[in-house]
This record gives C-alpha cells, sequence and structure tokens, in this order.
C-alpha cells in the first residue's frame, strides 16, 4: 500500500511540473545600423536638426539617410545566396562625416557636380566667380556646397524621403535664389531612386549629381579592381592636367576607356595612358549612347564572389566614373576598416564637367519659369 501511495504521489507531483507555465523568454530586438547609430546624428547644424532615417522595402533591403548634405549613410543589398550587406563607404556618425578628409561620402552635389575651369563661368556676359577648392578650379559646388549643409527632411513612408533646401542668390557664387527638392525612394524592385527637381528666379547653371562611394563585395573591402564594369558609352571627355575637359568628345575604342563590353576595373588600370596618369586612374565623364530622350541603362557592375550586380539609370547625357584614386586609407569606417586607393568606386550620373565654359557641351543654364529634373537609379540584383 505505502508503495502505491508513494507511486501516486511522484505521478501527481510530475503531472504538476509538466503543466506549470514556462517563464517567457524575452528575444532581444536584432539591432540594426539604424537603431544602434540614429542617435550619433541628431546634433543641430546651422539652427536645423540633423537626423538619421531609415528606408526600407518589402524585400528587406534598407537604406540610412541624413539630411546633413541628403547622404546615403548606409545601403544593403544581397548576394547571391540572400545575405544582405552594406555596399556604400561612409561612417556611422555625423561626426565622421564632418571631419573626414574624403568630403563626398554618399553627399547629393551641387549646385554643379564636377568642375569648373578657374572657378569661374559666365551668362548674358555677366561673369561669376566661385570658390576654387581643386587647385585653380572650382568643385562639385564649392567650400559648402550642398554636401556641407543641413537640408530640410520630411519622412513621406518606410520607403521615402522627401529632402529640400533653399539655396540663396550668390550662395557659394551662383547667381539666383534656387529651390531643390529632391527624393530618395527605395523601390520594391531593389532600385534605390533618386528624382531632383529645381527652379531659380534668376538665370543660373545646375547640375546635381550623387556621389556614394560603392563596393558591391561589402563596405570595407579594400579593392574594386575584379569588379566587372560596362559603360554604354561610345565617347568620353578627354581632360587637361587639372582635370578639365579639352571640350573633345573623344571616341573609347582602343582605348583604356572602352567599357562597351564587361571589362574588370583592373584589366587596364595601369596603361600607360596619358588620361589613366592625369587622373591617377578613371576620373572621366562619359558620353552616353542614347536612343531615348528619356531614362536609359547606363552602366553595369558585377562583382563575382558576392554575385551583387548593380545598374544604374539616367535621364542625364553624362556619367562620371571615378575609381576612388584618391582614397588613401585615412578614413576609417562603418566597419572600423580604413578606405584605401580604389576600395570603392563611383558612378555619378549628370551633365558635362566644365559645360558653362564648353559651348560645345550640353547646356546646364536654368531660366526663370523651367524646371531642372534629373533621374538616377541604382538597381540591384543577383548573379
Amino acid at each position: 500500500m505505502k508503495i502505491q501511495i508513494i507511486s501516486f504521489f511522484v505521478v501527481l507531483l510530475s503531472f504538476q511540473s509538466c503543466q506549470e507555465p514556462k517563464a517567457e523568454v524575452q528575444e532581444k530586438p536584432i539591432e540594426t545600423f539604424f537603431s544602434k547609430n540614429q542617435k550619433a546624428f541628431q546634433k543641430k547644424i546651422d539652427n536645423k536638426q540633423i537626423d538619421l532615417f531609415l528606408l526600407k522595402n518589402k524585400t528587406g533591403m534598407e537604406a540610412t539617410i541624413t539630411n546633413y548634405g541628403a547622404r546615403v549613410v548606409s545601403l544593403t543589398a544581397p548576394d547571391r545566396n540572400g545575405n544582405m550587406k552594406d555596399i556604400v563607404a561612409g561612417f556611422s556618425s555625423l561626426q565622421g562625416y564632418l571631419f573626414a578628409n574624403e568630403k563626398y561620402f554618399g553627399a547629393t552635389i551641387g549646385r554643379y557636380g564636377n568642375r569648373i575651369a578657374n572657378g569661374e563661368f559666365s551668362l548674358d556676359d555677366q561673369a561669376y566667380r566661385l570658390a576654387k577648392n581643386n587647385g585653380d578650379n572650382h568643385l562639385h559646388g564649392g567650400i559648402k556646397g550642398f554636401h556641407a549643409i543641413p537640408w530640410d527632411a520630411k519622412q513621406v513612408d518606410d520607403q521615402t524621403i522627401e529632402l529640400k533646401h533653399f539655396s540663396k542668390d550668390k550662395e557659394e557664387g551662383y547667381p539666383g535664389n534656387l529651390n531643390i527638392t529632391l527624393t530618395y525612394h527605395l523601390s520594391d524592385q531593389n532600385e534605390l531612386q533618386i528624382n531632383y527637381s529645381a527652379n531659380t528666379d534668376k538665370k543660373t547653371v545646375v547640375n546635381l549629381t550623387h556621389h556614394s562611394f560603392f563596393n558591391l563585395a561589402g563596405e570595407g573591402n579594400p579593392s574594386i579592381l575584379n569588379h566587372e564594369l560596362q559603360i554604354n558609352a561610345s565617347r568620353y571627355t578627354p581632360v587637361n592636367k587639372g582635370l578639365i575637359p579639352t571640350g573633345e568628345l573623344a571616341s573609347v575604342q582602343d582605348t583604356p576607356f572602352d567599357f562597351n563590353s564587361p571589362t574588370k576595373i583592373g584589366a587596364r588600370i595601369k596603361t600607360d595612358h596619358e588620361q589613366i596618369q592625369f587622373g591617377l586612374g578613371y576620373d572621366h565623364n562619359y558620353v552616353l549612347d542614347r536612343n531615348d530622350p528619356e531614362v536609359i541603362q547606363a552602366a553595369t557592375v558585377y562583382e563575382p564572389t558576392s554575385g551583387r550586380v548593380m545598374e544604374v539609370y539616367t535621364n542625364e547625357p553624362g556619367l562620371q566614373f571615378y575609381s576612388g584614386n584618391f582614397l588613401s586609407g585615412r578614413d576609417k569606417g562603418k566597419s572600423g576598416k580604413p578606405y584605401p586607393f580604389r576600395s570603392s568606386f563611383c558612378l555619378e550620373t549628370q551633365h558635362f564637367p566644365d559645360s558653362p565654359n564648353q559651348v560645345g557641351f550640353p547646356s546646364t543654364v536654368l531660366n526663370p519659369g523651367e524646371t531642372y529634373r534629373s533621374y538616377c537609379g541604382y538597381r540591384f540584383s543577383v548573379r
């Protein structure tokens, strides 16, 4: 009898222990780049609040944008196995951008992207003098161009942010009060879409572009020389020693500048060619082949180890290919790794450099009553 009673209580206790509710385990939220670093971007500059904003599409891609310089801070894209990785150079705090040796990481460039010879141009016989911040020339809008100002920002939805800037008459030397609106949209087709519009109250010149530094193997990878690049352009604009176009539209055929078929960036970058020597590599504007007056595919980049593919779309006549020739390793990025020589590349959709001084180039003049419109799209896929 005693054995039966003991057995009964053992069974009862076992049953009760099985019925006791288990304590819930609180899972710690996965820390994303945005949640980890947003506070490091929150600061006032020129009495405007700087912040970090998150865009996310339905496929899981993410982009973070700061309104300081209207910059892309991070951008994730999947590899052929579906693994997401950040593929643009940049920093984990606003402080990094304020003190970087490379001033243009991820930035919106204006009023005029690229170079203007001798820092001057004329409109209707009126001369305008700009800052000379690149030797004897004016580069990327000047000392305090659009890359170095706070923009007004409004998050439209989970995939879209709108940024605005009112550029006053004579800002950095440019004529006219210019109203600029910029939108970043991360589409469900894995395309970061950039739309620019602007209007002026006085005749001026405008050439806006985007300046992300890409490495499709991942931010912090030390080289882009094995990336395969195709640019849909039969001509390019040769430059002088100061990287100012000579005015010629030269054929790329039989030169290191021919990327009409997929070619490794490093395949001919050490060629003994005067233009390569002037740029310390590629830092040249390509004249895009157009069979459509609207948006065309300008370029494709493929990174073989990850399988990532980036296509570039634009309504602009030109594309600047820059192979990271002035990166020195002094800047350490988000992963804590330095950004050395040729560790990332830029593909900047644009009108041609020095167009205000080159009568044979497409015009960059904007008149009152007109609306400037420009489009750049970076679309990602895998092979």
